[in-house]
């Protein structure tokens, strides 16, 4: 028998059955060995070597593989087809005790019969080079989160940890934020007029200036002088320019575009888009496919497709829609400069497979996430949309401008669609499209024509801040600014969100005021560790790394040179300093001694302190009021967390002499029976928890 060992359970089944009965394979269920979270576990003094032990909940797993490797002839690695995957396998290889020599490591771009034979016949020994990528980046950050992190934590706040990237990330945040709050808005006014041709067809023309060029309108005033002249103006068509234009798809995606073009269109998060990409790389049970991977690997920068893909792509397209929805040459996109560009963009295993027949198959977020994949992927490889275009140039003129040779001018512009192309089936969303904002199909305009006057519209505008980050803009600027990689955006959003220094408000991402006073104090401290192009930097050097180009030692070296000087040197000088948060402040009198009493954490969470310690000691739990009465004794209800969970409870705030808890929470309602606070479950269902009283209303429909 021989052992094939891959990270994911979910793609055993699928893999299994297009090996046969001559193997086995086993999942290692992602990483085994790790740095150990109690220590540093990096000697500095010695080429920054790592102790790395087996993970806890992963002693199992191991103990487990290596009785199967035992038994078995061969074993072949076949982790994820990235430095991540890479790493995995060298760990499995030390661990399994195997030749790092020998070719046994196997990639699969796709978990499909061909995907899977194509990697299991070129079989490769580890790529050390991709492991010591992997390697430097672990212990850069390692030492970064280590070495800072009590340093942060000690002048702003305990528990904080400050990351190599995640801080980057809060930097072009915050920055933008603090580019919000210094705009300065400037008032200007736009008049648009819409005309009605010969044929009584309307439109509407933009206001541009005069016979003698542009003329910006920056008050009411101004607009209300242009608007006087025109009351009485003939309008007429002077120049009529007709053109035509190209429009092309986008490119297929990689991992960067799919998650920007998934939450503007499907409202996911970047962890959402990428748990249902892996399960749809991983493999779905499909009826008359059996367990089959659906797109190739979803972690990628490169927009490269196979000769095959293409093949099956021109296929499908020519039958459905017909072969002049086909380019004239084959569409082949520039992946960008410094991309790694180890595997092929995602795309659709089988373009053939589409969304329709896979539903009941999908859970609604894969069906979603497959739906988007494979309408990009096509289009990718269709026809241009073509279309005509018109601008039309109109004068208006009063008696009075006639007779001094002066005239108005307004832009009127559309287009028709003269092929749909790749439209089709599918546009890139609003951030994405290049066209002219509002512009419309014009009516038919001749020159020289007279035009009637319907209305004329002025409008009062302000200009406007640049627009705070999202999710697609922030992972959009992290990739243009070579911050992080794509299999990281997703880990480093969901670590500023989760450690507090960013907040979601709809869908843009605000910096807390935590994070804004993070970022002050690593620029003005450690201007490296949040430089944009400094990480950016540093992620190129891990590449070379990869490539076999660096010496990874030697970049942790030049690295932890400086990191360790500027260290020592900002400790030095803000010796007994403490940055104080607003934040932090409450409105609670201490009962010993009458200052307002600040909030900090300490080994089990945030509670209530007196901040004349060590004068005065006074020190309580922080529980968050309710406007609800205990149904016990009438004394507020608070919310409490359970030690262990975390899961929040409600209880009376007079424990531990009353003992009311529930899981259930204020309604914010009182029981129309016998007037105590209401409370409601998880399933919708509110009902008084006044001992005697039952009243109790079910959950209302769609609740």
């Amino acid at each position: 028998m021989n052992l094939l060992i891959v990270e994911s359970p979910s793609k055993i089944k699928s893999i299994q059955k297009y090996l046969g009965a001559d193997f086995v394979v086993a999942s290692s269920k992602g990483h085994v060995r790790d740095l150990p979270a109690s220590r540093l576990a990096v000697d500095v003094n010695r080429d920054f070597a790592p102790s790395y032990t087996v993970m806890k909940d992963k002693e199992k797993v191991v103990k487990d593989l290596q009785a199967q490797a035992a038994k078995c002839k061969k074993i072949f690695l076949a982790t994820d087809p990235d430095r991540e995957g890479e790493a995995i396998s060298w760990h499995l290889a030390t661990l399994l005790d195997l030749d790092l020599k020998q070719a046994n490591r196997v990639t699969f771009n796709e978990i499909t019969k061909t995907g899977v034979q194509k990697g299991m016949a070129s079989p490769r020994k580890v790529d050390i080079d991709l492991v010591n990528a992997q390697q430097a980046r672990r212990i850069l950050d390692r030492l970064v989160g280590y070495k800072l992190s009590p340093f942060v934590s000690q002048k702003i706040r305990r528990g904080l940890s400050a990351g190599r990237v995640q801080s980057v990330a809060v930097r072009l945040i915050a920055d933008r934020e603090f580019e919000v709050r210094a705009f300065i808005p400037e008032e200007y006014w736009t008049i648009d007029a819409k005309l009605l041709n010969t044929a009584r067809n309307q439109f509407t023309a933009q206001f541009v200036g005069d016979q003698r060029g542009k003329i910006p309108l920056e008050n009411k005033s101004q607009a209300d002088g242009i608007l006087t002249r025109l009351q009485n103006a003939a309008y007429r068509v002077a120049n009529i320019k007709k053109g035509s234009r190209k429009k092309n798809p986008a490119p297929p995606f990689n991992t960067s575009t799919l998650q920007q073009e998934a939450s503007r269109r499907l409202g996911f998060q970047a962890q959402r888009t990428m748990k249902a990409a892996q399960e749809l790389y991983e493999g779905v049970d499909v009826p008359g496919h059996g367990p089959t991977g659906l797109i190739t690997y979803m972690r990628t920068d490169s927009l490269r497709i196979s000769d095959e893909a293409r093949g099956l792509a021109n296929e499908y397209i020519a039958g459905i829609y017909g072969k002049n929805y086909l380019p004239a040459q084959p569409r082949v996109y520039r992946t960008r400069a410094g991309a790694q560009d180890g595997h092929e963009a995602i795309r659709p295993v089988l373009p053939s497979l589409t969304p329709a027949q896979l539903k009941g198959s999908l859970t609604p977020d894969q069906q979603k996430l497959y739906d988007l994949i494979w309408k990009r992927f096509l289009a990718s490889q269709m026809a241009s949309c073509l279309q005509d275009t018109v601008k039309a140039t109109i004068l208006a003129t009063n008696a009075e401008d006639k007779r001094a040779g002066k005239h108005f001018v307004f832009n009127a512009s559309g287009y028709s669609v003269k092929f749909d192309g790749y439209t089709r089936l599918y546009e890139a969303s609003a951030d994405e499209e290049d066209d002219a904002a509002g512009e419309k199909a014009l009516p038919e305009l001749k020159e020289g024509e007279a035009l009637s006057l319907k209305e004329l519209i002025s409008a009062q505008h302000f200009t406007q801040p640049p627009p705070r980050y999202t999710e697609a803009s922030l992972i959009k600027a992290l990739e243009e600014s070579g911050v992080g990689r794509p299999s990281t955006y997703a880990t480093i959003i969901h670590t500023i969100l989760q450690r507090g220094y960013v907040t979601r408000q709809q869908k843009q991402l605000l910096p807390t005021e935590l994070g804004e006073a993070m970022v002050r104090l690593l620029k003005e401290r450690f201007p490296n560790i949040v430089n944009v192009k400094f990480t950016a930097q540093m992620e190129t050097r891990l590449d070379e790394v990869g490539r076999g180009k660096s010496d990874y030692v030697a970049v942790l070296r030049d690295f932890y040179g400086d990191f360790e000087k500027t260290l020592l040197q900002a400790k030095a000088e803000m010796e007994g300093v403490k940055i104080q948060l607003e934040e932090d402040k409450t409105d609670i009198p201490c009962e010993n001694c009458g200052r307002m009493m600040v909030i900090k954490t300490g080994r089990y969470g945030r509670f209530l302190a007196c901040p004349g310690y060590p004068e005065c000691k006074n020190a309580k739990p922080l529980v968050a009021e309710t406007k609800a009465h205990c149904p016990l004794c009438g004394q507020n209800v608070v919310q409490r967390k359970a030690k262990k969970t975390g899961r929040v409870f409600y209880g009376c705030s007079a424990w531990p002499e009353c003992q009311f808890t529930t899981w259930d929470a204020p309604s914010g309602e009182n029981c129309p029976q016998c007037g105590k606070s209401l409370f409601q479950n998880r399933g919708g269902a509110v009902k008084c928890l006044n001992e005697g009283c039952g009243y109790m209303r079910k959950a209302e429909k769609g609740v």
